[in-house]
């Protein structure tokens, strides 16, 4: 794991943390071990809420945006988006003062020995350490990488999403068919669960009689895209895990495509959390509107939910749902 491969480059001297200074590690998940370096002078990057909070919980200091100031050294995790690990190691290498020592860290899977490979035409790479299927590789700060940044782009359809979030390319085909099929009237307040850059979101405030809509997306990056996709003033903005959220008031009505992947393996207990998520916020007569690929189990968790559950069509991939009249949680439950 990169925790190894961490403690090894530390350990034999291949990265040489500075006896003073930040430390910036970009990237870290919930459970990645960094107890190699000095906590009290570390501070991590993580946009995803649930990670973010993780890494909180275990006394590390931790922002969703890399901050303006300067640090001794980095270590960079990389993330699977080619292009999103090419921004972090860019703005790393920026923010680590000339000389400092930046380490990179990845498995295969994501690509980390075609990027070292890159990396190493543009900077002086030490040999990396080689464990569990991944390479860490280190290269002192002060090469322009400038070029590899990446910020707001535009997707199809004139969306402004970045590299790394869900659905960079434009809006994905299963928020597309659900936007197709909301009504042409959503009363009242609304909730958009997972809400990303803003697809439905916006599908959702074109409908008549919306009053406020909440976008509650846990990837700070994927909603700083919905802010500049969205500037209605009904819409609030919230980054915060959709399984846990809560709203003000209760909702009239959710929209939700949820997520069905925790990292690269399925995992429906992630969509079936968002199902029960969304009866809890609703009002006695609100209504979700849900998108889910076919194969996945919901129909049990939307039963135990609501009182009423309508396919409303969908195509060979994709289902669409209609739930209304969520049913009252059993005492003693979250």
């Amino acid at each position: 794991m990169g925790a190894d491969r961490l403690t090894l480059a530390i350990g034999s001297g291949l990265l040489a943390i500075p006896a003073s200074g930040r430390i910036l590690v970009m990237g870290p998940g919930a459970g990645t071990d960094i107890s190699a370096l000095p906590r009290d002078r570390v501070l991590a990057v993580q946009p995803f809420r649930p990670d973010h909070d993780a890494l909180a919980a275990r006394g590390i200091a931790a922002t969703p945006a890399l901050p303006a100031e300067a640090f001794a050294a980095a270590v960079v995790f990389l993330p699977r988006s080619r292009e999103a690990a090419r921004d972090w190691i860019a703005r790393a290498a920026a923010a680590v003062a000339r000389g400092g020592p930046v380490a990179v860290d990845g498995q295969k899977t994501d690509g980390i020995d075609g990027l070292l490979r890159d990396l190493g035409v543009r900077v002086a790479l030490s040999e990396p350490v080689v464990k569990a299927h991944g390479r860490l590789a280190v290269f002192a700060a002060g090469r322009d990488l400038s070029d590899w940044r990446s910020g707001l782009r535009k997707a199809r359809g004139g969306f402004d999403t970045r590299p790394g979030v869900f659905s960079a390319d434009g809006p994905d085909p299963g928020s597309s068919l659900l936007a197709d099929a909301l009504p042409a009237r959503l009363p009242g307040r609304g909730l958009d669960l997972g809400a990303g850059w803003g697809f439905l979101a916006r599908a959702a405030l074109a409908r008549e009689g919306v009053t406020a809509l909440d976008l509650v997306e846990a990837d700070a990056e994927a909603l700083d895209c919905a802010r500049a996709n969205i500037t209605d003033p009904r819409a609030a903005f919230h980054w915060a895990d959709a399984r846990c959220f809560r709203p003000e008031s209760p909702a009239d009505w959710v929209v939700a495509n949820p997520p069905f992947h925790s990292g690269r393996a399925t995992d429906p207990a992630l969509g079936a959390a968002f199902i029960g998520a969304a009866a809890r916020m609703l009002t006695p007569e609100g209504t979700l509107w849900l998108v889910a690929n076919r194969p996945l189990p919901y129909d049990r968790v939307l039963a135990a939910s609501f009182r009423e559950v309508e396919d409303i069509g969908g195509n060979a991939a994709f289902r669409l749902t209609r739930a209304a009249r969520p049913l009252p949680r059993p005492k003693g439950t979250a």
